[in-house]
């Protein structure tokens, strides 16, 4: 980190020793000294942070105080330093300058599956597809950081596989990169006691628990008694004053859960700060079609999602029904790239094809590799930003990708094609279409439109 780093860093722990002392009174005094000092750049932030602190029943105004009572401060200190400061307010300019420099995307974040082997088997899971005893070596998963570092990335997630099947070495890295904010999509059942006081320790890894709904719905996808492991580990995590989320994927079976207010509010009673919606995409040989949400579906999602934002103190993020606020599609390296057990570079975690491995190209080599590039040069692949995915709603979009750079299909045990693929996905994105277009139409912000009402 340079000198302007460490500076703002410092300045950033000062204020959250003030802040520390009395939130509710002494986080909107530094704002008003902000404002004081006349920012100009702030001033749009400001006004967002007014329209909360201003007024104490607003549902983000409880939010932020409960980050403050609920989370240990060091800890707490150590995400808005890492996440906060490094990963965003330090490194969003130096990339949009990378990437003229170079010509190529250049991520926020980078997913890394550091294993292929999972404790579980999900029904529907493309993640075994890759075969379960592939590992990156802790100096690959070392070298990604460092190389990320270079490009101004800080911010590094992990799946699988399940991820924590590399505990050792993910803390290693953890002590390693303290300047790094880390996170891990985990099942949660590898979560202990000791496990969780390590995390106190290192203080910039959270972890983010796969949870399908309750414990029915849970235990069907993910094997009997694992609802009530997840639980158990939550209850760990939130005793000793640990951030966590929550990743809920929801398909044709559980949607009308997952979008349920009682299911937001059990979410909120764990302690999860937060929850990141995928809806199921049918990725590999193996996987079960039946499982995707309608269109219906997933504009309940959309409007389930948007309605808690507003009552419910929880963080959440859709990732394919937030496209409006992204700007489109944010793989191949345009916010992120998926990187797998076997080294493969892959412009997403739900697209399995490459044409860049990890040991035998750089980062930056693989982000400028034709794959990557298509991607970039496509990007928007849609006008109506809900409908952002190349593959889930513009099945062709990818197929055309994939074939024009020659990519490789990553499944090393049954290798997909990927008009196969595309084909699954097709009739999803053509009853979607209609949906998305109207929703796109008003935003679904409209007084009285049918789109607020409730599927």
């Amino acid at each position: 980190m340079n000198a302007k780093g460490k500076i703002s860093g410092f300045v950033l722990n000062q204020a959250m020793n003030y802040i520390s002392g009395n939130p509710e009174k002494n986080l909107p005094k530094l704002l008003n000294w902000i404002d004081a000092l006349g920012i100009k750049d702030f001033e749009s932030q400001s006004r967002v942070f007014h329209e909360v602190l201003d007024h104490p029943d607003n549902v983000w105004y409880q939010y932020i105080m409960g980050l403050w009572r609920d989370i240990d401060n060091d800890v707490l200190k150590a995400v808005f330093r890492n996440f906060g400061l490094n990963a965003n307010i330090l490194s969003f300019s130096k990339q949009r300058e990378l990437e003229k420099e170079h010509g190529c995307n250049i991520p926020m974040t980078i997913l890394i599956d550091p294993t292929s082997a999972c404790n579980l088997k999900c029904t529907g899971c493309w993640a075994a597809e890759y075969g379960n005893k592939l590992n990156l070596p802790y100096e690959t998963l070392d070298s990604i950081i460092r190389q990320g570092k270079e490009l101004s990335i800080y911010f590094y997630l992990y799946s699988g596989g399940e991820p924590l099947m590399r505990k050792t070495d993910i803390i290693r890295l953890c002590d390693e990169h303290p300047d790094c904010q880390f996170a891990a999509f985990t099942n949660g059942t590898l979560i202990d006691e000791a496990f969780a006081e390590e995390l106190l320790r290192v203080k910039n890894f959270i972890p983010i628990i796969s949870v399908e709904g309750f414990e029915e719905d849970t235990d069907f996808r993910r094997g009997a008694g694992t609802f009530k492991k997840v639980e158990r580990a939550m209850a760990i995590l939130k005793e000793k004053r640990l951030p966590f989320g929550t990743s809920c994927c929801y398909t044709s079976k559980n949607v009308h859960i997952i979008g349920s207010e009682e299911y937001f509010d059990r979410m909120i009673e764990w302690g999860a700060k937060f929850c990141w919606f995928f809806t199921y995409i049918p990725v590999g040989k193996e996987a079960v079609p039946e499982l995707m949400a309608t269109a219906e579906q997933r504009a309940y999602m959309y409007r389930q999602i948007r309605k808690f934002r507003e009552t419910k103190p929880i963080f959440t993020l859709d990732f394919w029904n937030d496209g409006e606020y992204a700007g489109g599609c944010i793989a191949g390296g345009r916010r992120y790239l998926h990187i797998n057990a076997n080294g493969d570079m892959e412009p997403c975690a739900f697209v399995h094809y490459s044409d860049s491995n990890i040991h035998e190209k750089t980062l930056l080599e693989a982000l400028k590799s034709p794959l990557f590039m298509a991607y970039r040069n496509g990007q928007p692949f849609n006008e109506n930003h809900l409908r952002p995915c190349p593959l889930l709603d513009n099945p062709d979009a990818l197929a055309g990708m994939v074939e024009d750079s020659g990519a490789y299909s990553t499944d090393l045990q049954n290798p997909e094609d990927v008009r196969e693929l595309a084909a699954k996905c097709k009739n999803a994105a053509e009853n979607w279409a209609d949906v998305a277009d109207e929703l796109w139409g008003c935003f679904g912000h409209c007084q009285g439109c049918k789109n607020h009402q409730n599927a």
